[in-house]
């Protein structure tokens, strides 16, 4: 959506330059017709779709894999997960991104966060085992993530705020979609 901000603030900047003065509500309506005369709004309702329908079919497609079993090294549904081959796995099947395979290089490659800003989809960090970033997983709203959390266990939903989780959490990060190379450029290639 940021892409479109300096073309909406042409339009902007270019009714209010060859409009009348008028009140409020004329110049909104007057922005509204511009903005929908060039095309502008439906771009900016295009876009808003894309992203939610995207976030829609992660959480989606990661749900399906409820139940598939932890496994160290893991980057299949055929043959199991662990956390980071889980989350790339999602990544790559609906959203055509390359994550990096360890959850720290993957912690390293997105844009950090804050916590009260996590959307679903997001990724959520935990050290588990002494280290940062040594665990990954997907927000999927209201406190809760899944992920792949250990050997003799499954894909599963989780809640960050149990005090396991809440006191290992160290970091959310988001997948910056918009320029998916610079995330695939990060990734070994294997």
């Amino acid at each position: 959506m940021s892409k479109w901000l300096p073309v909406l603030l042409l339009a902007c900047a270019g009714v209010g330059a060859h409009a009348a003065p008028a009140s409020d509500s004329a110049s909104s309506d007057e922005l509204g017709r511009f903005m929908s005369q060039r095309g502008f709004v439906s771009q900016i309702q295009n876009a808003g779709h894309q992203v939610a329908d995207k976030t829609s079919q992660l959480l989606t497609t990661a749900m399906g894999l409820i139940g598939v079993p932890y496994r160290r090294g893991g980057t299949s549904e055929d043959t199991g997960f662990d956390c980071s081959g889980f989350v790339r796995a999602i990544y790559q099947k609906t959203a055509g991104l390359t994550l990096p395979r360890r959850s720290d290089e993957q912690a390293a490659a997105t844009a950090t966060i804050k916590k009260q800003d996590l959307k679903p989809g997001d990724l959520v960090f935990f050290n588990t085992m002494r280290r940062a970033f040594s665990h990954v997983g997907i927000y999927v709203g209201e406190g809760k993530f899944i992920h792949a959390p250990r050997t003799g266990a499954s894909v599963r939903v989780e809640s960050m705020e149990s005090k396991y989780w809440a006191t290992r959490f160290n970091g959310a990060r988001r997948v910056e979609t918009q320029d998916s190379n610079a995330v695939a450029a990060l990734a070994p290639q294997s």
